[in-house]
């Protein structure tokens, strides 16, 4: 399972919250790099004892209300003035009595309502594990849900899954034998300096593609190895990289463990930052498979191919960092053999971790979650199950969640909201006054195309061809990882599904992906805070109409506006309109870039900006649906708040949350997405009806000049 292959992958899929801001503590699906891990051993425990079981699919069936009318009121902080700190002031008093859990590096909105998720899955999942003659989906994620809970038969089993692959690995002669096992890693558990992926086509979006990209980082950034503030967090991998390897058996771990972070650092160095990462344009470099030898010469193209099950599939793929591939390739082939060896090793236990003994287990949480995030214990281990069933055979968990938990009614509401938000950006476009009669065409042709999937996919994924058992956890998981990426590499050659789905149904998250210029919202996120079907409906429209208006927005974003109404990859603007829309997206940057997060840690304006048009937009579509709404009947005043504040309110109640420094600090260098506060803050600033709805003037700390606020949708 290889990992750090970084990009926004091929599809560029936008999403409402980040890692960061939609956290779960269970393993991460591998192939996803960064997982969560430990550096210390610590003495072997006692065996745990069985979890009490959790909620029955009817006690779950609710979520709770936020206060009397769908908005926590006592969460205020009324001795915030709004035109201070509109943040504290619609959030205050929450936050000073939040404490974030023991087992989580943030809390907040999000994270409450993921735990009613979790408590779901975990109804649905324990009640497919007691039933050990079921069959199909039930049968599959019961038998996953057992073999991660079974402790006593992990800790029998010791490292014995890991032999045969590390024998693999002690085998390799050349560096050929080396590229072919990275190339396999793609489809299993260890790592590679280049990642690739098959996707949708950016400039042919009916077919598939391969993607070929930057890998072998270990820790979360480049900026990690790079910039003195986590100098400590890179001395602590290196001890962590050591005592993996002394787990999984490799000789002289300590030296081999500097050798390995020496390498890393030489890759970060060569790597492209993520705000590069953002221009889709410089992200697509179409390449002959004949030219990667010239392209990036030092690297054994053909054996990794062949381990990657690409040999004779595909002729052509997409390279995405042109320039770092051959600086890549340049460092492999001058990096000893047995280095390379022993890196394969450490990101073979380090991504297998999670399903091992305990000292693996503990020593990747410590330093995944402890060390990097500051997470103060592991999340129970039901949680880290039900995750894990969730990352390796989402559908048919999720198929199993919606019959226990989405009525069909939601999806109509939702899909009524929808409507609303469509019409309200519809009307904004045919306003704008930058924009000329030509751009604006094509703007409304897209908007028009956009695709909205609502609650959970029309064709469920097929699993029957998934071999899972309760008595072998770490082949699962390999197997579950092998038969995804086959499942993909199938569909070489064919049409693209316009039907696949990027997000499971329990997920708390929305996206948009400009390859298929669609909308998504799995079933999970039509709750409150977002909506509440009883609640106040200007609240409904600050929560889920602005998340509807922030996925919807992500089409005409600065990365998202380079796509068409197909999903192709092409530029439909004109020079002009580009321009008027850079100066104003600039000005935007600015202001996230003068937001001090911590003591000397500002956002970067570049890496968010995709995201910072998103929040200003939905939050602004939100609004005018909310006005059409009323169909010219005045606004009703609740608890003496107008309709204008409740919107803003609403917005607000979303983003409520904490995070751990270390999590923070992570979150500033890696996640596309703005800490809460400037999520709730900057677009406000922005927005005339906020001055109006809060009284906000010239002096006072949330104003901006009318002439200095940012115009773009």
């Amino acid at each position: 399972m290889t990992s750090s292959w970084s990009a926004a992958a091929a599809a560029a899929v936008l999403m409402l919250a980040g890692a960061a801001q939609a956290e779960s503590d269970a393993p991460a699906k591998p192939p996803a790099v960064a997982r969560h891990h430990r550096t210390k051993a610590r003495p072997k425990p006692a065996p745990a004892a069985a979890p009490a079981p959790g909620p029955s699919p009817a006690e779950l069936a609710h979520a709770p209300r936020m206060g009397a009318w769908g908005f926590d009121a006592a969460g205020r902080d009324l001795a915030a003035s709004p035109a201070r700190d509109f943040y504290e002031y619609a959030n205050g008093a929450y936050l000073k009595a939040l404490e974030i859990p023991a087992d989580r590096s943030r809390f907040g909105a999000f994270d409450k309502l993921n735990e009613l998720s979790e408590d779901r899955m975990r109804a649905v999942v324990e009640q497919a594990a007691a039933d050990r003659a079921a069959s199909g989906e039930r049968g599959q994620v019961g038998a996953l849900y057992r073999a991660f809970m079974d402790e006593a038969r992990l800790e029998k089993l010791g490292k014995a899954p890991l032999k045969a692959d590390l024998a693999v690995i002690r085998a390799e002669k050349t560096r050929a034998d080396v590229a072919r096992t990275m190339g396999v890693s793609l489809r299993a558990f260890g790592g590679s300096v280049f990642g690739a992926q098959v996707q949708p086509d950016a400039k042919d979006p009916d077919h598939y593609a391969v993607y070929l990209g930057q890998a072998g980082l270990g820790l979360p950034d480049r900026d990690y190895y790079l910039q003195a503030q986590f100098a400590p967090q890179k001395a602590k991998y290196e001890a962590y990289v050591a005592q993996m390897l002394g787990l999984a058996g490799w000789p002289k771990p300590a030296a081999a463990a500097k050798a390995i972070v020496a390498l890393e650092t030489e890759i970060a160095r060569a790597s492209w930052t993520r705000a590069q990462q953002r221009d889709d344009n410089a992200m697509y470099n179409a390449t002959a498979v004949a030219d990667l030898p010239k392209l990036a010469p030092g690297f054994d193209w053909t054996p990794f191919l062949e381990g990657a099950g690409f040999a004779g599939k595909v002729k052509t793929l997409v390279v995405q960092e042109k320039t770092a591939l051959p600086q890549i390739a340049a460092i492999y082939a001058r990096t000893p053999i047995e280095t390379l060896k022993a890196w394969q090793a450490f990101w073979l236990a380090d991504q297998a971790a999670p399903f091992l003994p305990r000292p693996f287990d503990q020593a990747h949480w410590t330093f995944r979650s402890a060390t990097l995030d500051g997470a103060k214990v592991e999340a129970p281990r039901w949680k880290r199950g039900v995750a894990l069933a969730d990352s390796q055979i989402g559908e048919a968990l999720g198929k199993l969640y919606v019959a226990a938990y989405f009525p069909p009614e939601s999806k109509a509401k939702m899909l009524g909201l929808v409507g609303d938000i469509r019409t309200a950006m519809k009307g904004r476009i045919e306003k704008l006054d930058w924009m000329s009669p030509a751009t604006k065409a094509k703007g409304l042709e897209k908007l028009a195309a956009v695709t909205v999937k609502i609650g959970y996919p029309d064709k469920w994924r097929d699993y029957s061809g998934l071999k899972l058992t309760d008595d072998d956890l770490y082949g699962d998981v390999q197997r579950a990882t092998a038969f995804d990426w086959n499942f993909r590499l199938s569909r070489l050659g064919g049409p693209v599904d316009r039907g696949e789905w990027g997000m499971t149904p329990p997920t708390i998250n929305a996206y948009y992906n400009p390859l298929g210029n669609e909308i998504v919202f799995p079933a999970a996120i039509l709750q409150p805070p977002f909506f509440d079907p009883d609640g106040d409906m200007a609240v409904n429209y600050g929560g889920i109409g602005g998340t509807i208006g922030h996925e919807l927005t992500h089409g005409f974003d600065d990365s998202g506006r380079r796509y068409d109404a197909t999903g192709k990859l092409t530029d439909w603007w004109t020079a002009d309109d580009a321009r008027r829309f850079e100066a104003e997206a600039t000005k935007l940057g600015k202001q996230y870039a003068g937001f001090e997060v911590l003591p000397g840690a500002k956002i970067n304006g570049d890496l968010t900006m995709g995201e910072n048009i998103a929040d200003l937009g939905g939050l602004l579509l939100a609004l005018d649906a909310y006005h059409a709404s009323l169909k010219g009947r005045p606004a009703p005043i609740v608890d003496g708040l107008t309709g204008d504040q409740r919107v803003f309110l609403g917005w607000a109640q979303v983003w409520r949350g904490k995070t751990r420094e270390d999590a923070m600090r992570r979150q500033l260098v890696s996640d596309p997405h703005a800490p809460e506060r400037a999520r709730v803050d900057v677009p406000a600033r922005n927005i005339d009806a906020f001055y109006d709805a809060f009284g906000v003037k010239a002096g006072d700390p949330m104003f901006v000049p009318p002439a200095d606020r940012v115009r773009i949708w």
